[in-house]
């Protein structure tokens, strides 16, 4: 038997998340193959693909944490990045093939900052020829390298903020906050052409994602290094934790059993006037039912009418 075989072998770990700080030139999923020959993983998955290029936080769902995949994927992100002026590429990154060229010249801070300044709010993108979007089932990256790429209809993304660090042409450094969904390669080259000079994404850095920012961060040269599932729960973020912004509501032992039985919920389980409940059914939302030990028993959705609860995963332990 193999050495990593044996690794994997004994204990699996408790469902929960691992962020990492994903290194340039590996792919988000050749970071998930790494991960998952750790020993203690036997499921683990990402909430959104960085270009192989790119570093940055990775957020990792592992065993039964990739069941909470879907609450992560359209929360929003922080990328510092850097725009290079000057050329297009058909990537529109700097690994690609350089399409257009034009002098920078003189620009000034005020043009640029105006610039800058449309693409805060909503704003319309056309997705990349190169990206994992698909077309007839096909990434649409694999259309354009067989020399068909296709154009997706432009869709809407809302930037919340979008800063200028720093200016040292034909060089842009900047931070953008953003939903799920953006394009800062796009955003790079439309910056580019309201500039009248082209330009394209140099480098990017995923500073924060899902909640998670780079200080939860671990490198996964470091997470290669244990020996042990118990090691590697080191790194492990509980599941309850790593749902960070919903709110959540402690199971006394009666209704903790009616969950583990699957049992049909109602208003009549929670108390009535706990200003959880309410703000959840308000805002038709998410809630996450804690167990006597803090552990995660369930999320459920809480319907605008409080009535008739509906389970979207239940956690069993052992």
């Amino acid at each position: 038997m193999c050495s990593q075989a044996i690794r994997n072998k004994g204990e699996i770990l408790p469902g929960g998340v691992i962020i990492v700080d994903k290194p340039a030139d590996l792919t988000s999923a050749g970071v998930v193959r790494r991960l998952k020959r750790l020993p203690g993983i036997k499921k683990i998955g990402h909430t959104g693909t960085l270009d192989p290029f790119a570093t940055g936080v990775l957020v990792c769902p592992i065993n039964q944490g990739t069941r909470l995949s879907r609450f992560f994927l359209h929360d929003r992100k922080k990328y510092r990045a850097t725009l290079r002026l000057g050329e297009a590429t058909d990537t529109q990154d700097h690994t690609g093939q350089v399409v257009a060229e034009h002098r920078v010249g003189n620009i000034s801070r005020n043009a640029i900052d105006e610039v800058f300044s449309r693409f805060k709010g909503d704003i319309r993108q056309i997705p990349p020829a190169y990206s994992a979007l698909k077309h007839n089932g096909v990434p649409l990256y694999r259309h354009a390298r067989n020399g068909n790429p296709i154009e997706k209809p432009a869709r809407t993304v809302h930037i919340s903020s979008i800063d200028i660090r720093n200016i040292q042409l034909p060089d842009i450094d900047f931070d953008v906050t953003c939903t799920a969904g953006t394009y800062i390669r796009t955003l790079c080259a439309d910056i580019g052409k309201q500039l009248g000079c082209y330009g394209h994404l140099r480098q990017l850095d995923r500073m924060e994602s899902c909640g998670f920012a780079r200080d939860d961060a671990v490198s996964l040269a470091e997470l290669e290094t244990v020996e042990s599932a118990g090691q590697l729960e080191a790194f492990v973020i509980p599941m309850a934790a790593a749902l960070r912004k919903m709110p959540a509501y402690t199971a006394d032992g009666g209704l903790a059993k009616k969950i583990m039985h699957g049992r049909p919920l109602s208003a009549i389980d929670f108390s009535g006037d706990d200003p959880i409940i309410r703000e959840s059914a308000r805002q038709s939302g998410h809630i996450k039912i804690l167990a006597p030990d803090q552990r995660l028993l369930a999320v459920i959705h809480v319907p605008e009418d409080k009535f008739d609860y509906t389970y979207c995963c239940v956690f069993h332990y052992q």
